[in-house]
């Protein structure tokens, strides 16, 4: 089985997928109410070893942290948080699995699942229309406002990378 992860600070997507890349499981850990990245952490850990015990992960990938600056987003301290927290939550994956992550970028996903951003469009956007409603994957869940629940984007990102297992690289 493969286990997808997109992780971040505020919510991780979870997705296991069998040998065929079929769903078994898509879930999401709401880790805003920890207060810190070791609280944040613990609760990662708790998750992945509950996932030991009920399937059998041959295959991890996961979503690799942003990289560079981009006007509008992310500063440099968030940028170091979030790549320290992907380090820890690779190093649980390793040292509860024993087995070495892979690593993807959400465009290279994307593109490994035939997914084009049109110019002007959030890619988080077109992953959620492509899994939720053009492939039916998994229930759509709104908010009373009618907008997606915020983490339905973390599932359908997790459903992307575990899609993409087989073609990253291992660090």
């Amino acid at each position: 089985m493969i286990l997808g992860l997109d992780v971040s600070t505020s919510i991780t997507g979870i997705c296991i997928l069998d040998n065929n890349k079929n769903l078994i499981l898509s879930d999401y850990i709401i880790l805003k109410k920890g207060k810190d990245i070791f609280e944040k952490g613990e609760m990662i850990k708790e998750y992945l070893t509950k996932i030991k015990k009920e399937y059998d992960i041959k295959e991890i990938v996961i979503e690799k942290s942003l990289q560079t600056f981009r006007s509008g987003f992310s500063s440099a301290k968030t940028l170091s948080l979030l790549a320290s927290f992907n380090g820890l939550t690779s190093w649980f994956c390793y040292d509860i699995f024993e087995l070495k992550p892979e690593y993807v970028s959400a465009t290279s996903a994307r593109k490994m699942a035939g997914i084009k951003v049109p110019k002007g469009k959030k890619g988080k956007e077109v992953v959620y229309d492509w899994v939720v409603h053009q492939n039916k994957m998994i229930e759509e869940e709104l908010t009373r406002t009618g907008r997606p629940k915020p983490y339905m984007y973390d599932q359908c990102d997790a459903i992307i990378v575990a899609l993409s297992a087989g073609d990253n690289d291992v660090l």
